[in-house]
């Protein structure tokens, strides 16, 4: 989840941003250019710390910053095994 105190326009840019360097990624793998995907993913990194879904959490609540987590390995274990 995105910082929610972002303002909406920076928010959208930050998106384009992300999606870019996703596709590129996608595009550096499927050509096998090693420095090329190596760029894109600290692009995608660069976006998502921008975006607030890494690095220092954004919230103030004292919870947890549990995003790169299994769910099983998390306080909602039990919830995720009722799943099915």
């Amino acid at each position: 989840m995105s910082d929610p105190a972002l303002p909406h326009d920076r928010r959208e840019g930050l998106v384009r941003e992300l999606m870019a360097a996703r596709r590129a990624v996608g595009t550096a793998r499927r050509s096998g250019d090693h420095d090329a995907e190596a760029a894109a993913h600290e692009a995608v990194d660069r976006a998502k710390h921008a975006l607030g879904e890494r690095g220092p959490v954004w919230w103030g609540d004292g919870a947890p910053d549990l995003n790169r987590h299994m769910a099983r390995a998390t306080p909602y274990a039990t919830w995720f095994a009722d799943l099915g």
